[in-house]
């Protein structure tokens, strides 16, 4: 089996990433930003049933500094670059994002190509997919690309289509050897396995507290967690994978009050909180003018963009999971969670 490295290991996606490379017996080293998180990250991966933790070694480096870099993908045949910023809200200067991800995926890949790592599998994202648009029923695949100077591109849409957009010009120029594929996934969901978790993951979490108490017209394409990180290992390895884009999607745009819907049928009285109102879009964009968290909200109202994951299924035989089985997983993880 190879040795895989994996950035960002004390996060949502990264533990999960983790503990399947090791289920599947590759050895694995990650980079964390605190050396002091280690323990967290074997905690993460005893809880998602991984048995041998411990093989898991742990290399100190930040996306915005060049130490690091160079050791963590020495020896490496792949690398699978999960770690990217990804905002509460919109933060005031764009370049918080935008640089880190840009700069940070550069890093990476020159790390990668002087270590002669084999294939990088970076995580991008629907956001570096599916915006900038003009209102569509088609749904978008890896041919669409995000228009940074398009209508409503909030920064983070914005930082992961530059992030994507210069690691594919990098390794046009200068890669050398190195294979790059790009996997952009929409919403990330499923099981919990610490208190850090995604902000995708945060709506599930709002939804049972009670901390919403109606629910903006919004949509969003949803994947689980679990499938997310097979994915990445069939992109790691599939020779059909090598220098192209896949998107990561269970199926059809779902609605929060949908989902609420499914967490009041499916969890009974574990979700007394859940919200039963779908607030007017009207109400919604007159408390932006005063709650500046929800200005991001208010050009996605109604919004449904739908995605295509019809070439990860043909070419990588991807098959993921329908997604009720991952909002219920999600929630039950949330409540168990101390």
């Amino acid at each position: 089996m190879s040795t895989v490295l994996v950035t960002g290991g004390t996060g949502f996606v990264g533990a999960w990433t983790i503990a399947t490379l090791l289920q599947a017996g590759h050895e694995v080293r990650t980079t964390i930003r605190d050396a002091r998180r280690a323990p967290d990250v074997l905690a993460m991966l005893r809880r998602a049933g991984v048995a041998r933790a411990e093989a898991v070694s742990f290399v100190t480096a930040d996306l915005t500094q060049d130490g690091g870099w160079r050791e963590a993908a020495s020896g490496c045949e792949f690398v699978l670059h999960v770690a990217s910023p990804f905002p509460a809200g919109v933060p005031a200067d764009e370049q918080e994002l935008i640089v880190p991800a840009r700069d940070g995926t550069l890093r990476v890949l020159r790390a990668a190509r002087e270590a002669g790592v084999r294939r990088v599998v970076m995580t991008s994202s629907f956001a570096a997919v599916g915006y900038g648009h003009p209102p569509r029923t088609q749904p978008f695949d890896e041919r669409d690309w995000t228009d940074p100077d398009g209508p409503a591109v909030q920064p983070y849409m914005k930082s992961k289509t530059l992030a994507e957009r210069a690691a594919w010009d990098f390794v046009a120029r200068e890669g050398g050897g190195l294979e790059l594929v790009a996997l952009n996934p929409v919403g990330i969901f499923g099981p919990v396995l610490g208190r850090d978790y995604s902000t995708s993951i945060g709506i599930v979490a709002a939804l049972l507290t009670g901390a919403m108490r109606a629910v903006p017209r919004i949509y969003f394409g949803m994947v689980d967690v679990r499938d997310y990180a097979d994915l990445q290992l069939r992109a790691m390895t599939n020779p059909a994978a090598a220098g192209e884009r896949f998107i990561a999607v269970a199926g059809a745009p779902v609605s929060l009050h949908e989902i609420a819907g499914i967490l009041r049928r499916r969890l009974g009285a574990e979700a007394a909180r859940v919200p039963r109102w779908q607030m007017p879009d009207a109400f919604l964009k007159l408390a932006a003018r005063w709650r500046p968290a929800l200005r991001a909200v208010v050009p996605q109202l109604g919004i449904r963009r739908a995605a295509s994951a019809d070439k990860a299924r043909r070419r990588l035989s991807w098959q993921p999971r329908a997604y009720e089985e991952t909002i219920v997983d999600t929630a039950r993880s949330l409540l168990r969670e101390p």
